[in-house]
């Protein structure tokens, strides 16, 4: 059974945001995504991540972890 972000699991998540650059913010995340990859669930699960700054990768798993 799959699970997580569009049917992926959530390790998946980093590569639909390969070559975004940190420090970004949350809406930074959704953009680049949208940029790179129409998959409104991966879009619509970043955009319910907290509204704060990230620093690089590892902090956005951690936020998506916490928040799903």
């Amino acid at each position: 059974m799959t699970r997580g972000v569009g049917g992926e699991s959530p390790s998946n998540l980093a590569l639909h945001l390969k070559g975004l650059e940190f420090p970004c913010k949350r809406m930074d995340l959704a953009d680049h995504v949208r940029k790179n990859n129409p998959d409104e669930k991966v879009v619509h699960a970043l955009e319910g991540l907290p509204d704060r700054l990230y620093k690089n990768m590892a902090e956005v798993m951690e936020a998506f972890g916490e928040t799903h």
